[in-house]
């Protein structure tokens, strides 16, 4: 199986990171993950890239200049997808233009519930009997492109925002490499 080139955007501690590298470490995965990009120097998911020695960039302060020459980039590694993996930074619109399609994220809350931050907080004041995670497209409005598929977990009655987050962490884990395998048997890249 020819695989194709990803590039994971993160932030942070690089938890779906890990489950990618491994999921694309797998003979019929579709992807190899081949570049990994941090809008910040100190994310602990960087660890992951010098372990498994994955190319990776650091964006500094100017944004859309770094975005410019990220475009290059990705066009030089023949990059396919490119996954949000706990990414903080809103991606520009003419940046969404040019990978159309080809830029999916993972969120932690049924979409569209609870858009954008603080998800777990905003499930529990609500009094959610449900939660979960939504792998989906990303388009140019906040959380709001097509779903390419949901986990869902129970809200126990003495569910708090640490516990709901850990279980709602294991079905990211499973449903962005279900939900890339998905793509792939679906959409020519």
């Amino acid at each position: 199986m020819v695989k194709k080139n990803a590039c994971v955007f993160i932030s942070g501690s690089g938890t779906n990171l890990k489950a990618l590298i491994k999921s694309s470490r797998e003979y019929n995965f579709p992807v190899n993950i081949s570049y990994i990009i941090s809008n910040t120097k100190t994310a602990r998911g960087l660890s992951l890239a010098k372990l498994y020695k994955i190319p990776y960039q650091i964006l500094n302060q100017n944004y859309k200049l770094n975005l410019k020459f990220t475009l290059r980039e990705l066009k030089k590694r023949n990059i396919s997808l490119i996954c949000l993996a706990g990414y903080i930074k809103i991606l520009i619109k003419n940046f969404i233009n040019k990978f159309n399609g080809k830029i999916i994220n993972i969120h932690p809350s049924l979409l569209p519930k609870y858009k954008g931050l603080n998800t777990f907080v905003k499930a529990l004041q609500h009094k959610e009997k449900l939660s979960g995670c939504t792998v989906h497209y990303v388009n140019d409005k906040l959380d709001s492109g097509r779903t390419i598929l949901k986990k869902k977990v129970f809200i126990n009655s003495n569910e708090n925002e640490n516990t709901l987050k850990t279980k709602v962490q294991k079905k990211e884990y499973m449903a962005y490499s279900e939900a890339i395998i998905t793509i792939y048997r679906s959409i020519s890249f």
